[in-house]
């Protein structure tokens, strides 16, 4: 059985949109009330810093939506899609696997992140469970693959174990 988790873009979507309203109005209010012409709004620098700003953020847009980024869980294994290739992570590859929270940083107003390492790799892999669509849904069918594979326990930067005699 094949579980498919899209990648969110609700956030580029939302940039976008704030950057061009913002664009907009600056526009229509120092090109109604400040200028006679819209022709003169265009010799502000400011106008030209906001059409970079949605230039950019259009541009971020396309490249998300063309990565057409998703995670792919089967009963034995995790696949990370993009475009223009497959990831495939063995359930019996990792070596464990923790599912908890991660302080320092909220995606999507949740601290859910599922961390796992593989056999004969030193990184970590760490999926973040607030930047996919179903979320409640990614974290259920994670913890069904989790009850093979040995939990982990992370370790807290700048704490060591101190040796007691």
């Amino acid at each position: 059985m094949q579980k498919v988790f899209k990648y969110k873009l609700d956030f580029y979507y939302q940039q976008a949109l704030l950057y061009l309203l913002v664009f907009f109005l600056y526009g229509g209010i120092k090109g109604t009330f400040f200028e006679d012409e819209f022709r003169l709004v265009f010799k502000d620098p400011i106008v030209y810093i906001m059409i970079l700003f949605v230039v950019v953020a259009l541009i971020t847009l396309v490249l998300n939506l063309l990565r057409d980024r998703k995670l792919i869980l089967e009963e034995d294994k995790m696949i990370f899609h993009s475009r223009r290739r497959d990831r495939e992570i063995k359930v019996s590859d990792i070596e464990w696997i923790h599912i908890g929270r991660e302080m320092l940083v909220q995606t999507a107003g949740h601290f859910q992140l599922i961390i796992f390492k593989m056999k004969g790799r030193k990184r970590l892999f760490r999926i973040r469970v607030g930047r996919y669509e179903r979320d409640r849904e990614l974290i259920a069918e994670v913890e069904r693959m989790a009850q093979h594979i040995p939990k982990g326990r992370r370790r807290r930067f700048g704490m060591k174990r101190r040796k007691t005699f």
